[in-house]
């Protein structure tokens, strides 16, 4: 496995510097959240991009891909009844895509809650088959560029579609893509599932794409109540390959804190577990 930091809690600071810091620490990627660049992605252009991916190599970074992607932007949204916005929704979905393979990701991790929670009127069932439509139109433009979507469950406290693996899987098999993929977010598997997070990686591991760390108290990895041990055991048993990616919502103790303290952290559980 790969660990990787989300940088959006890296408020103030200009790209090469995040990126300084980040592969000081120790971490081999940087996940990228577009509403940092600009409100909407196509409002950053092809130059910056590339100037971002060489930036981030030239420290030994990789540019893992994106994730909150509809955040901050009006006008776009998952389930939505209306066919006019779906489109425009997905539309989008391939300009994210575009960027991402430009920055050398490979994966768009779809959380976005208010972008996704049913409006008046929407069933469960018409929610999922608009969604579906969604990620149809736009995943194969995706398949095309070398980038896939993870779907995120996240708690019933921030969406009311899709809480669980169990129904990121409904969705994902209802679409019927390989380059659509589940998302695993340890604070959301918490919240949300009932059952061990251990037990869900192996259920899932050959369906998961991307991994996100952090704790309900809403820091990293090390810094709440959680026990990553048997997470990681089951990362390693399941021979998970891909990032491991830090995403914390509470930045009160400061970017940097929370960056080295998640990396040494999860050093110090990878070393445990895999001896």
């Amino acid at each position: 496995m790969r660990f990787a930091i989300c940088q959006e809690m890296f408020v103030g600071w200009n790209w090469e510097r995040q990126c300084e810091l980040i592969a000081d620490i120790g971490y081999t990627g940087i996940e990228l959240a577009p509403f940092t660049l600009a409100d909407r992605i196509t409002d950053v252009t092809a130059d910056r991009l590339k100037t971002m991916r060489r930036q981030a190599a030239d420290r030994g970074l990789e540019i893992t891909g994106l994730h909150w992607l509809l955040a901050k932007t009006e006008g776009l949204h998952l389930t939505t009844a209306d066919a006019a916005v779906r489109r425009a929704t997905a539309d989008y979905l391939i300009a994210l895509g575009d960027a991402c393979a430009e920055l050398g990701g490979e994966s768009m991790v779809f959380g976005s809650p208010d972008q996704r929670n049913l409006q008046p009127g929407v069933t469960r069932e018409q929610a999922y088959a608009n969604a579906a439509e969604v990620f149809r139109t736009a995943l194969p433009a995706l398949a095309d560029r070398g980038v896939c979507i993870c779907m995120e469950p996240l708690t019933s406290k921030e969406t009311n579609f899709v809480n669980t693996c169990a129904e990121a899987m409904e969705l994902i098999e209802r679409v019927g893509a390989p380059n659509f993929r589940l998302h695993q977010d340890v604070k959301a598997m918490l919240g949300a599932e009932r059952d061990p997070i251990p037990e869900l990686i192996r259920r899932y591991a050959s369906d998961v794409g991307h991994f996100h760390v952090n704790d309900t108290n809403l820091l990293g990895p090390g810094m709440g109540e959680t026990d990553f041990e048997p997470i990681f055991r089951a990362l390693c048993e399941t021979s998970y390959c891909g990032w491991v990616s830090v995403e914390v919502f509470d930045y009160t103790p400061g970017a940097e804190r929370i960056a080295r303290e998640s990396f040494a952290y999860m050093q110090e559980v990878l070393s445990r577990v895999s001896s």
